[in-house]
């Protein structure tokens, strides 16, 4: 979007410089123009009572895309297990407006979410895992996704409470984390969350 036409705004939301310059932000078009503060502020009034989690051992590229679906869906926070350090690359800028905070191990992590009451649910096509197809996730949860290739470690898989898998009907043997968050999250937001503002 180009810089603005007419009279700017008096709503303090807006950026001055925005306003005067243009927006080119990958942003939904209500939250043209606006600070970044705002727009987080208004998110955070809205946010879902989802938290998706990845493990972060082997600097995964997916870990990027994997904070942009938790955008798109509106998760609560995303959590990083592992390396601290992440390649943002896919995020697209994203987590400028998604609350990412990181967790040193899968144990931590499991202790943070138990202080909440917060069920972790496990994502993996593993043995014993019940297919995600045929039920409906907690409201209230914590997803939880492992590396790509080696899925969840054994440490992950013994902090969930629940493993689920996801459906696959051709060749391969496993999707990547990145499309899994996808799927997993919109399976919640079938299950909990009404159509998004307009």
């Amino acid at each position: 979007m180009g810089p603005w036409a007419g009279d700017p705004p008096a709503d303090p939301r807006y950026d001055p410089e925005l306003l005067a310059e243009g927006d080119r932000r990958n942003v939904v078009d209500r939250y043209r123009y606006w600070r970044r503060e705002a727009v987080v502020a208004d998110l955070d009034r809205r946010r879902h009572d989802f938290h998706v989690a990845i493990e972060n051992w082997q600097h995964d590229l997916n870990i990027g895309t994997v904070v942009r679906n938790a955008n798109a869906f509106l998760a609560a926070e995303v959590h990083i297990v592992g390396r601290r350090r992440w390649n943002r690359r896919g995020a697209m800028v994203t987590d400028r407006y998604q609350h990412v905070r990181h967790h040193e191990t899968i144990e931590e992590f499991a202790a943070w979410a138990g202080d909440r009451d917060l069920p972790v649910v496990g994502i993996d096509n593993l043995p014993g895992s019940r297919p995600l197809e045929t039920t409906s996730l907690p409201r209230r949860c914590a997803l939880l996704f492992g590396q790509e290739g080696p899925g969840l470690s054994e440490a992950a898989r013994s902090a969930c409470d629940q493993l689920f898998s996801i459906a696959q009907y051709g060749s391969t043997r496993s999707i990547n984390a990145g499309v899994a968050s996808g799927i997993a999250m919109h399976a919640w937001i079938r299950a909990h969350a009404g159509p998004p503002p307009a």
